[in-house]
């Protein structure tokens, strides 16, 4: 399997990565094909009425394709508004790497899926309306326990 420069760059030195202390949102995904596990963490401020991306971080348990992807998907949507993010598709990350194996390409599913969830994650605690989130991959969210 040939991975890109750009692939091995994100695999070998992630962006982002790392669990976020007190996120605004966060979504994990998982596909029991593979065994790949990601959660996306997000804060949101906001910048003249929109609410913007301000930090953004990820844990991931699976493959080289696994870590690229998240590391991508964060870079991608850091600063960006909700709604310009929640618009981040699988396509966008693989191309930002320069491209994925067919057989990889469900890591950027992954991706996609974690970053939304993050997304839905903030709106739902926040009250506002948003669009829920295109199921691109078997999806799961945790649940907090009430205190």
């Amino acid at each position: 399997m040939q991975y890109s420069k750009k692939v091995l760059n994100r695999f070998m030195n992630p962006k982002n990565q790392g669990k976020m202390q007190n996120p605004d949102g966060f979504g994990t995904v998982g596909n029991p094909r593979c065994g790949d596990i990601m959660t996306v963490y997000i804060k949101v401020k906001k910048f003249k009425k929109e609410d913007i991306i301000s930090d953004i971080k990820f844990e991931t348990l699976g493959c080289a394709a696994a870590i690229a992807t998240s590391s991508m998907v964060t870079e991608i949507a850091k600063g960006k508004s909700l709604d310009e993010a929640f618009k981040i598709t699988r396509q966008d990350v693989a191309d930002e790497l320069e491209g994925l194996p067919p057989l990889k390409m469900h890591c950027s599913n992954l991706a996609e899926g974690a970053l939304k969830r993050a997304i839905e994650d903030y709106r739902s605690k926040a009250g506002s309306k948003g669009k829920a989130p295109k199921k691109t991959a078997k999806t799961t969210a945790p649940r907090k326990k009430k205190k």
